[in-house]
């Protein structure tokens, strides 16, 4: 497991945030005392499956796990702290109740959260696990 710091545009209105990527291994530990799938974001960068898990010894993580293409095994498994990980789930959460509001076209909550979710990946492109 590899930590690594991302950095925000200003606008982005997000400070940075420490991300720890995770090889096989670190996902298997992680997981081991079960996980919850919360939800998943289907963007133009890729496919993203947020959830919580607990290992052995009840520690929690929060994980994303990223999936390129049409490929069925995930490019990558990234650990965030609890408060950063809230900030991704009241973004998608946000983007339920304004759907019925908002054009598609419109730049929202759901928008951003992908956006968030590029410079994560960018950054942890060049983290070798």
């Amino acid at each position: 497991m590899k930590s690594f710091t991302v950095d925000f545009h200003s606008e982005d209105q997000m400070e940075s945030i420490t991300v720890q990527k995770l090889n096989e291994d670190d996902y298997h530990k992680a997981t081991e005392g079960g996980t919850r799938h919360l939800f998943d974001l289907d963007t133009n960068i890729g496919f993203f499956a947020f959830f919580d898990a607990e290992d052995t010894n009840g520690t929690e993580s929060y994980l994303v796990l990223h999936y390129e293409d049409d490929n069925e095994d995930p490019s990558g498994c990234y650990s965030f702290e609890l408060k950063d990980f809230y900030e991704f789930a009241a973004l998608y959460l946000n983007d339920l109740e304004f759907s019925e509001e908002v054009d598609e076209d419109e730049y929202g909550p759901i928008h951003h959260l992908a956006h968030l979710m590029y410079h994560i990946i960018e950054e942890g492109k060049t983290v070798e696990v």
